[in-house]
Formats: structure tokens, C-alpha cells, sequence
């Protein structure tokens, strides 16, 4: 059997003596102790070594776990790229191309601290009221009571509510709204300047260089940070596109990586990428690998909190 075993975290830091103690991540304290565990019970490994077991025939080692960081956060350079370095563990690290070119908040980060910033009870009356704002501009958005029906749905990580906020805010109305009622919780909610807080939420360009440099592989994870199985063809594509063009240099066009925000992925994403040289893809589904089986473009991940030591703040996919 060739087996692996992939960790995906997001916010990697000290969250107790942080600005926003209850942002759904992994305490800086707790990531080293589940390094340490690891190290105890598995053997790490790099993409070159997962990527010459799916195409040269090479086996991997007993019990390997490849670590994978999303959202290119400022936390993987200051807390977890200085430990990774030291103990020689590579690891994949996976960032929109909006905030390098852009300079600006995904919808994805304002709804995390809309919702480390505010009971759940409020975030969700002030969102319905948002929804009518909405609808009295004239959007189109289905009746509040058949929204919250279809997805206020529980899951492993979050509360009905919770999840009702964060389909609303990702991907349940049309685009335009989305990004108004965003803008306006964390402005309300969290800060009103958004440009200082890019500028310290996400990794920058020397940044990632650096890391590269330290033998970290980066991977695509969009432009947009969209759900790729709502897309139509036309839409992935050029979102993938401009993605590609700003991590180039950073991203080998000619064998690249993908890690699906939310996990979300069709079956026309992954024949285009294929196409265009994509050789690895991450989705969210929690499960082992066996590399003599899968498509390599439908590795699954573990969530940082199906190891121990689990986070005092259990966070949620996305």
C-alpha cells in the first residue's frame, strides 16, 4: 500500500493574547505539540515525494503526513514557516492570487472575523436585516425563511446558525450582494479600515519568496477564493488564469498544485486542469489516501483537529 495522510490548517497562533481570541484556529502552542506527536507516530514528507509516488512508481515511507497551510496568512510566515525551517519539514501552502495583486479582504476572512467579533445571535439578525436592505435595492434574493431552511444546517465544526451566516456570506445569494453585506458587517463589526488590515492578515511577496526559497512549495488556490463547483467553465478558467499569472514564478506552470477552497471541485475543473498541467489536487474530504488508487487531483485532507492536541477554539473548514 501506498498511503498518506494530509493535515490542513488556516490560522496557526497565539490566540489567546491575540486581537481576536476567538477566531476558529490552532493556538501556536498547540501546533508545536501536535508537531511534536507527529513526529512521534509519522514520517513527513514533501510534494516531490507524493508527486514521484503517483507518477514515477516511488513508495512512500510508513505512516507519511504531508502538512498543507491555506489562505496565505501572515501567521505561516511568522509562526509556522520559522518552526517548519528548523525541524526541515516542507510544507504546501496555498494562496488567492486577489490579495497579492489586489491588496484586498477575501468575503471568506471578513465573515471569520464577523463571526470572532460578534455572538452568533447578533451576526444573524443583523445579516437578515442586511438581506432586506438588500432586496429593497432591488436584488433578487429568495425569502429569508426559505434561505435559512435549505442551509442552516449543523455540521461537525459549527452551529446551524453559524452555517446559515456562512453560506449566506459565500456563495447561497448572488454575488453583488454577498460583497455589500460583507463589506458592511466587518466594517460595522471589525474595522473600517480595510487596507491596514490586509497588510497584516496575509503573507506578502518577499514573504512567500522567502519561504520558497526554504524549500516551502506553494500551491494555487484560486483568484477569487470562489466555490470552483458553482463555476461555469468560462468563469474557472479565468479565475485559474489569473491566479497562475500572479503566482508566476512562485507556481511552476509546467507541474502545479491546487488546493480547492472549501474543497469544492467538478468534474469539467479537474479535466481543464489536468490540460493545463495541474498534477496535485487537495479537497477537504477527511479521509487516508492510498496513492495506488485516487486521482491525483482528489487527495484528501484532514482537519488539524482530527489530531491531537485539538484546538481550544475548534475551527471550522472555511
Amino acid at each position: 500500500m501506498n498511503k498518506l495522510e494530509v493535515i490542513m490548517y488556516h490560522y496557526v497562533r497565539d490566540l489567546k493574547n491575540s486581537r481576536f481570541p476567538n477566531i476558529k484556529g490552532l493556538d501556536i502552542r498547540l501546533f508545536k505539540e501536535q508537531l511534536e506527536y507527529l513526529k512521534r507516530n509519522y514520517t513527513f514528507v514533501d510534494i516531490k515525494a507524493v508527486l514521484e509516488a503517483f507518477y514515477e512508481g516511488k513508495r512512500l515511507p510508513d505512516n507519511a503526513v504531508l502538512l498543507t497551510f491555506d489562505d496565505g496568512y501572515s501567521d505561516h510566515y511568522t509562526n509556522v514557516f520559522p518552526i517548519l525551517a528548523n525541524e526541515g519539514i516542507s510544507g504546501v501552502f496555498a494562496m488567492p492570487g486577489k490579495i497579492i495583486r489586489e491588496q484586498k479582504m477575501l468575503d471568506v476572512n471578513k465573515i471569520h472575523y464577523i463571526l470572532a467579533s460578534t455572538p452568533i445571535e447578533y451576526a444573524k439578525i443583523l445579516l437578515i436585516e442586511k438581506l432586506e436592505k438588500c432586496r429593497k435595492m432591488g436584488l433578487d434574493i429568495e425569502p429569508t425563511e426559505e434561505l435559512y431552511d435549505r442551509y442552516a444546517k449543523s455540521n461537525r465544526f459549527d452551529s446551524a446558525d453559524t452555517i446559515f451566516v456562512k453560506r449566506i456570506l459565500q456563495n447561497a445569494i448572488c454575488e453583488e450582494a454577498r460583497n455589500l453585506i460583507a463589506d458592511e458587517m466587518f466594517r460595522e463589526l471589525v474595522s473600517d479600515n480595510e487596507k491596514a488590515f490586509v497588510s497584516e492578515l496575509y503573507l506578502n511577496m518577499d514573504q512567500i519568496r522567502l519561504m520558497k526559497k526554504y524549500n516551502m512549495h506553494f500551491a494555487l488556490h484560486g483568484y477569487e477564493h470562489y466555490w470552483f463547483d458553482s463555476l461555469s467553465e468560462n468563469q474557472f478558467k479565468a479565475d485559474i488564469g489569473k491566479a497562475l499569472d500572479v503566482f508566476d514564478g512562485i507556481i511552476d506552470g509546467n507541474a502545479w498544485t491546487f488546493c480547492y477552497p472549501y474543497g469544492a471541485h467538478q468534474q469539467s475543473l479537474l479535466d481543464y486542469c489536468k490540460s493545463i498541467n495541474c498534477v496535485a489536487g487537495f479537497t477537504v474530504e477527511p479521509k487516508i489516501a492510498d496513492l495506488d488508487v485516487i486521482d491525483p487531483l482528489l487527495i484528501p485532507r484532514y482537519d488539524t483537529n482530527d489530531y491531537p492536541p485539538k484546538s481550544e477554539v475548534p475551527k471550522s473548514r472555511q
